[in-house]
C-alpha cells in the first residue's frame, strides 16, 4: 500500500491563503507545473532557492507513492520578462553585446542552468518544455480568447480584456487584488494607446522591423505575451485542470493572476487546485542585486571566488542551509548562517555515516516508531523541511547514545531507523555524503566545465588576471588545463 493512503498531506494554498488537505484530482497521480528560468544570464541564488523547494516537493511526493508529472518550463523568448522592462528585450539585448544569435544564448544559459542544478543535486523534472517550441499552442488559445470576446485585436497586437473577463469572472482573486487598484501591466510603453484599459496585458504583441524574435500569426508577425506561455505549456501537459502550480512569490502577480484569467476565458473553467509560492532570498539583509555588488551566483559559492564569503562551500552544505528554513519564509543568505549550517551538516553525515557501526541487541530500548510519525508529520505539514532537520537531530542524539552504549536497539528497528534516516537526508531532502562527491567523476568534472566556462568569459571580457587565477588555482590542486584548437581540456 503506498504511503500516502497513510498520510495526511496539507498544502498551503495561496489562492485561498489556508493549509488544505491534499486530494490529487486522480487517485494516486500528480500533475505540477513550475515556472522556469528565463535563460538571458547564468541562474543565481534565488531561483536556486525557488526551484530547490519544488525539488524537494517532488522527491516528497514521489516518495509517499504518488506518481508524479512535474513539469518545469524554460523561458527562451527574450520579451518575456517583467511588464514594467522598458526597451529591447534581454535575450536579444544580450545576443548583440556579445555578437551572438539569440539562440547561442539561449543555449548557454540553458547550459549553465543545467549544470547547477545538477551540481546541487536537482532531480530532473518529468518534462521541461520551451516557450519557442510551443508557439502553435499559444496561437491556438490566442484564437479561443478572442473567440469567447475575451481578447481584441488593435493594430496586429492582441489584447487580453480584463475589464470585460472581471464581469463575469474575478481577476485579482490569487493575489487579493482589486481591479481599480491594478497597474498598467504592458510591457512596452509604446502599445499604451493600443489598448482599451490600462490593466489590459498582452497575448500577442506586433514586432518592430528591428525585433529578432518573431513569429507569423493570424494578426502579425510577432511573439506571444509574457503570461501565455505557462498557460499554453501547462494545459497541453497536465489539462485544462491539474493539482499544482508553482513559482516564486514574485509571480504571483502579475503572471500567476494573468495565467488564471487565460485560462478560465479560455476553457472556461479554473486550472490549478493548489498555487504554491516559495518566498525570497535576501543576502546579507538586502536585496541581491549586481548593480549594488550585493550578489552572488551559485558557482561562486562553490568555487570560494566572491567577496561575499570567508571560503568555498560545498552544493550540500549551501543544500542544507536553504532547507533549514520553510519555503514560505524569507531566507537571509550571510557568512555566519553557512558557516552555522556546515558546522550541523557535518554533523548530520557523520551521524549517517556512524550507523554501519552500530551493533544491534535483542531488544530495543527506545521506540522509534514518534519519531517516524514525528518526521512524516513535519513533511506532511506544508513541506516543513526545517521540523524535519530538527527531528533528524534527535536521530542524531539516538545515534549518539546508541554508539555510547546508553541506548539498545534490535536488528530490525536498526534497520528500520537506518531506513528512515538515509530516506529522509538523502532520498527527501536531497543532500549529498561529501565523501561521495569528492569521488564523484561525473560532478567533479561538471565543476570543472563550469570554471572553464567561466575562465573563457572572463578573457572574452580581456579580464585575464581572472584568466589566470582560476588556470592557476586548478593547476594547484592538481587539474591542468590545456587550450587547444577545439577549445579547453582538462588533466587531473
Amino acid at each position: 500500500m503506498p504511503l500516502y493512503k497513510t498520510q495526511t498531506l496539507k498544502i498551503y494554498n495561496s489562492l485561498s491563503a489556508e493549509k488544505e488537505i491534499f486530494t490529487p484530482i486522480n487517485e494516486g497521480n500528480v500533475g505540477m507545473y513550475v515556472c522556469g528560468p528565463t535563460v538571458y544570464s547564468n541562474v543565481h541564488l534565488g531561483n536556486v532557492r525557488t526551484f530547490m523547494s519544488f525539488d524537494v516537493i517532488f522527491r516528497y511526493l514521489k516518495h509517499i507513492g504518488y506518481n508524479v508529472r512535474y513539469v518545469r518550463n524554460i523561458t527562451d523568448v527574450g520579451h518575456i520578462v517583467d511588464d514594467i522592462d522598458e526597451g529591447e528585450d534581454k535575450i536579444a539585448k544580450k545576443a548583440r553585446l556579445e555578437q551572438l544569435e539569440p539562440m547561442e544564448v539561449v543555449q548557454r544559459y540553458t547550459v549553465d542552468f543545467h549544470e547547477v542544478l545538477k551540481l546541487y543535486n536537482f532531480l530532473s523534472p518529468s518534462i521541461e518544455p520551451t516557450a519557442t517550441g510551443h508557439i502553435i499552442e499559444q496561437i491556438a488559445i490566442i484564437k479561443k480568447i478572442i473567440d469567447n470576446g475575451i481578447g481584441y485585436i488593435a493594430n496586429g497586437s492582441v489584447y487580453f480584456d480584463v475589464v470585460k473577463f472581471n464581469e463575469t469572472n474575478h481577476y485579482g482573486k490569487l493575489s487579493g487584488r482589486n481591479i481599480e487598484d491594478m497597474l498598467a501591466n504592458t510591457r512596452d510603453l509604446d502599445g499604451q494607446s493600443d489598448k482599451r484599459n490600462p490593466q489590459d496585458f498582452a497575448l500577442w504583441k506586433k514586432a518592430e522591423p528591428q525585433h529578432i524574435m518573431r513569429w507569423p500569426s493570424p494578426w502579425s508577425d510577432g511573439f506571444p505575451g509574457w503570461h501565455l506561455e505557462c498557460t499554453a505549456m501547462s494545459t497541453k501537459y497536465l489539462g485544462n485542470h491539474f493539482d499544482i502550480h508553482g513559482g516564486g512569490m514574485d509571480l504571483k502577480f502579475p503572471h500567476h493572476e494573468c495565467e488564471i484569467a487565460q485560462n478560465e476565458a479560455c476553457t472556461g473553467q479554473t486550472p490549478v487546485n493548489y498555487w504554491m509560492h516559495a518566498n525570497m532570498l535576501t543576502l546579507n539583509g538586502n536585496k541581491m542585486a549586481k548593480s549594488t555588488g550585493n550578489n552572488i551566483l551559485p558557482m561562486e559559492i562553490i568555487t570560494g571566488e566572491n567577496a561575499i564569503l570567508s571560503k568555498a562551500f560545498s552544493p550540500s552544505v549551501t543544500r542544507f542551509f536553504m532547507l533549514q528554513a520553510h519555503y514560505r519564509s524569507n531566507l537571509d543568505f550571510t557568512n555566519d548562517a553557512i558557516l552555522a549550517a556546515e558546522k550541523g551538516f557535518y554533523r548530520l553525515m557523520e551521524a549517517v555515516a556512524s550507523l554501519k557501526d552500530i551493533a544491534a541487541n535483542a531488544t530495543s530500548s527506545i521506540s522509534i516508531l514518534n519519531w517516524q510519525n514525528a518526521c512524516y508529520e513535519a513533511m506532511n505539514d506544508d513541506f516543513n523541511s526545517p521540523i524535519l532537520i530538527a527531528q533528524l537531530f534527535e536521530g542524531v542524539r539516538f545515534i549518539n547514545l546508541l554508539k555510547d552504549n546508553k541506548e539498545t536497539i534490535s536488528e530490525t528497528d536498526l534497520t528500520s531507523f537506518s531506513s528512515l534516516m538515509k530516506g529522509f537526508v538523502f532520498d527527501i531532502l536531497g543532500l549529498e555524503d561529501e565523501k561521495a562527491i569528492g569521488n564523484n567523476n561525473d560532478k567533479l568534472e561538471g565543476v570543472v566545465n563550469m570554471l572553464i566556462q567561466m575562465r573563457n568569459e572572463a578573457r572574452a571580457n580581456k579580464d585575464f588576471a581572472m584568466s589566470d587565477q582560476i588556470r592557476d588555482q586548478l593547476l594547484e590542486i592538481g587539474i591542468q588545463l590545456k587550450d587547444g584548437k577545439d577549445g579547453t581540456s582538462f588533466t587531473i
